[in-house]
């Protein structure tokens, strides 16, 4: 199938999957005479590992690594599951970093009320207050 197809099968633009082709989450696709690329139902299927791993965050260093695991399928499950466990932590942390930010803004929030003119406003002396 031409990468247009591809497309539309995957629900993956043309650029992006030119990208994860660069990147090796694609096999390269194999040639027509006209020298089009010819994708596969492999290749459909490899974007959409790709899109769904995506879905949940994971980085493309961390699909490749998945995508090298898998062909390796006799190979120990823990590798994947570290993998998994990994981005768990990395996302807890990111959930912590979003629940300070959070607080932070409502805290500054709190520093104005909305019948103010703007060079009373608590919120842009707050943001403009030098440290000392």
């Amino acid at each position: 199938m031409k990468i247009g197809d591809l497309a539309h099968k995957s629900g993956c633009s043309v650029q992006t999957i030119r990208y994860y082709e660069k990147r090796g989450l694609l096999v390269n696709p194999n040639r027509t005479s006209s020298n089009y690329r010819d994708y596969s139902d492999t290749h459909l299927q490899q974007l959409l590992f790709t899109k769904r791993c995506r879905a949940l965050k994971l980085s493309l260093a961390e699909i490749q690594n998945l995508f090298t695991l898998r062909d390796e399928p006799e190979g120990n499950c823990q590798s994947v599951t570290q993998l998994v466990d990994q981005h768990i932590t990395e996302v807890e942390s990111q959930i912590s970093e979003l629940h300070s930010l959070k607080r932070q803004l409502t805290e500054l929030r709190t520093r104005c009320g909305d019948t103010k003119t703007v060079s009373q406003c608590g919120i842009l002396k707050t943001l403009g207050a030098e440290k000392t």
